[in-house]
């Protein structure tokens, strides 16, 4: 009897674990973040070193009758501040499996995203910049890029609302949701600091 046990024992199959997923999403993310945010560190850095040179030769940078109100600027970071709050938000709820509140958030900071949008647009027509100058090129040229990426952090965004609609994303999984927030706090990041390089060092 002990024999045929032990025969039973040696034969019987152990329960397989769950092979352990790995975070793709995630790692992709966060090389994609890194990417936009040295691609913004290398505008940057020729914006200023531009500006340095003609502000050493005593002419201002910026060409006359040209305005570039702060309170536009202030409003867009302000609207991206709450984003910021919404998205953690969104984190959290989920983790915790409040998916109202992780819908609620998440459509918050899609709504926050809009009005950033909108603000820079209404921004662009209270410059009176010309894209010919110097100048004009180069904060279109930094300031628009910024607005695709937050775009592209705004569709990110909804497809990750979407798959958790779908019920992918939960208290067990919420990888989607953390990458999400990786690429909004990076682009947010980002406008913190062409607000103060361009719209408030002017």
């Amino acid at each position: 009897m002990a024999v045929a046990l032990s025969t039973i024992e040696e034969h019987a199959e152990l329960p397989v674990s769950a092979p352990v997923r790995p975070r793709v999403l995630l790692v992709g993310t966060v090389f994609a973040a890194a990417a936009a945010a040295m691609t913004f560190a290398g505008l940057l850095g020729t914006y200023l070193t531009l500006r340095q040179g003609v502000v050493a030769t005593g002419e201002p940078w910026l060409p006359s009758g040209v305005e570039m109100p702060l309170t536009p600027a202030n409003m867009a970071l302000l609207t991206l501040g709450m984003s910021v709050v919404t998205m953690q938000w969104a984190v959290y709820a989920i983790g915790n499996e409040d998916r109202r509140g992780a819908f609620l958030a998440l459509g918050l900071t899609l709504l926050f995203g809009v009005a950033y949008l909108n603000g820079m647009g209404f921004y662009y027509s209270q410059m009176g910049l010309e894209v010919a100058s110097v100048q004009g090129a180069l904060i279109y040229a930094i300031s628009g890029a910024h607005l695709v990426l937050m775009g592209a952090a705004m569709l990110f965004a909804a497809l990750m609302t979407f798959r958790t609609l779908g019920g992918q994303y939960g208290a067990k999984d919420r990888e989607g949701i953390v990458a999400a927030t990786i690429l909004w706090d990076v682009a947010v990041a980002v406008y913190v600091v062409i607000w103060y390089a361009i719209f408030v060092s002017k």
